[in-house]
């Protein structure tokens, strides 16, 4: 006799094998209401970029490893510990994307897009990995609504980039959000400060952290990003970067300022943002809600041409998003999407079932969701399973309903039913949904 335990190593054993297959640590299944609220956030950020005139991008999800290598930074987490990396038959070094920017600067140059009406402006949704540690709102495939510009060196244009992130927000209804931005300055701004920064290290290193301790000397900037409380502590007494700007980075800074503040936009200056990845330069942003950050970008003026183009200004932002529905289903809750059915066509016999398969297709034709039964279910079992599916109407169609021209109609959603002339089905639904 095969037991309730025996039937399931008999169920997972095949050709000799017990199979146990289960999600990969870090990614996640999406289904039902969860992948109905994924679908209305995509429609959502599609019709806010058609608003702003960003036009979409859509990369291979693997590039040559030099791109992330060269245009994320080697210092960087995520080029030293986070990239899926590996060898194709060719024996070329591949990674899968590790963030959103590389990829669109590699296609904005290969495609010759500085030839376009300048500025250009890319969004993409797109699954990025990373090899961290999981944790809240965190995975290892992860997803991304980015927006990159280019073509400008204006701060008006990081303040356009910052109004689009503002206003996805705004639409979603994102509760408490805090914009904090920054300058990092020009490259010689950033050097000068990374001197200074050293320099202030040096004398409380016994503070730090061990991999702070190695940062300190390559990247000093990847210190401010330390979540240690030791480092924390440290970061707070550091000096400014703002106090290293020069005269033009300064004006553009405070110009950025102006604009988002006549925009109704409002923010705070915090000195110790400078982002992970070591593109940026001059303003650099993010958008935290309940002490979560949801969003960040800024301004990267020289990754065009590193990463083999003409000298292009340029400005974005990441916007994660299992953290934005994390933080949205913890301000309202789990979503209650259903994806309703117009119309329930139950069936009674052989006629019935072969008419009740093709009016439903004449039906779905039209663009109306009607479903029918295709397991030969009981007529109880049937409207059982039209409750289940938040059917708005049902009908059932036997030889009798057949014979006659004439089914009963009955409104799911208020209890009422009406005698309706079967060959007019077609035309009462499409004037009623």
């Amino acid at each position: 006799m095969w037991t309730a335990s025996a039937n399931k190593k008999r169920n997972n054993y095949l050709g000799g094998i017990i199979l146990n297959i289960q999600l990969v640590k870090g990614t996640k299944d999406l289904y039902g209401s969860e992948v109905l609220l994924w679908q209305q956030l995509e429609k959502n950020i599609r019709k806010l970029c058609a608003t702003f005139g960003i036009g979409e991008m859509r990369t291979p999800m693997f590039e040559f490893t030099e791109l992330f290598a060269r245009g994320v930074g080697e210092t960087t987490d995520i080029v030293q510990k986070e990239m899926y990396t590996f060898t194709d038959d060719g024996n070329r070094s591949l990674t899968l994307r590790p963030e959103g920017t590389a990829g669109t600067v590699r296609a904005y140059i290969e495609h010759g897009m500085h030839n376009q009406p300048q500025p250009t402006k890319l969004y993409y949704i797109s699954p990025t990995f990373r090899c961290e540690n999981t944790q809240a709102g965190r995975q290892r495939q992860f997803h991304q609504f980015g927006v990159e510009m280019f073509g400008s060196y204006s701060p008006a244009q990081d303040a356009e980039a910052i109004s689009v992130a503002t206003t996805f927000l705004e639409q979603l209804g994102v509760k408490n959000v805090e914009l904090r931005i920054n300058s990092l300055g020009c490259t010689e701004c950033r050097n000068r400060y990374n001197e200074k920064l050293k320099q202030f290290i040096s004398s409380h290193l016994d503070s730090l952290c061990d991999t702070c301790k190695q940062r300190y000397l390559k990247n000093p900037l990847r210190v401010l990003d330390c979540k240690e409380q030791g480092c924390q502590n440290v970061i707070a007494q550091a000096p400014s970067v703002l106090e290293c700007l020069d005269e033009e980075c300064t004006a553009h800074f405070e110009k950025v300022q102006a604009i988002l503040k006549e925009m109704g936009i409002a923010f705070t200056i915090d000195t110790k943002i400078v982002r992970g990845l070591d593109y940026y330069t001059r303003t650099v942003f993010e958008f935290v809600s309940d002490g979560l950050t949801v969003c960040g970008g800024g301004r990267y003026d020289k990754l065009v041409e590193e990463c083999g183009g003409k000298p292009t200004g340029a400005v974005g932002f990441g916007m994660g998003m299992e953290r934005l529905i994390m933080i949205l289903q913890k301000q309202y809750g789990e979503s209650e999407l259903k994806n309703d059915t117009a119309i329930y066509i139950g069936a009674m016999g052989e006629k019935g079932l072969i008419q009740s398969q093709a009016l439903t297709l004449q039906l779905r034709k039209q663009g109306i969701h009607a479903e029918c039964d295709t397991v030969e279910r009981s007529v109880k079992a049937q409207m059982k399973y039209a409750n289940k599916i938040n059917a708005h109407y049902s009908v059932i169609i036997g030889n009798t309903e057949i014979e006659q021209n004439q089914i009963e109609l009955k409104n799911m959603k208020e209890g009422t039913k009406e005698n309706i002339v079967l060959s007019d089905l077609i035309d009462v639904i499409k004037q009623r949904v």
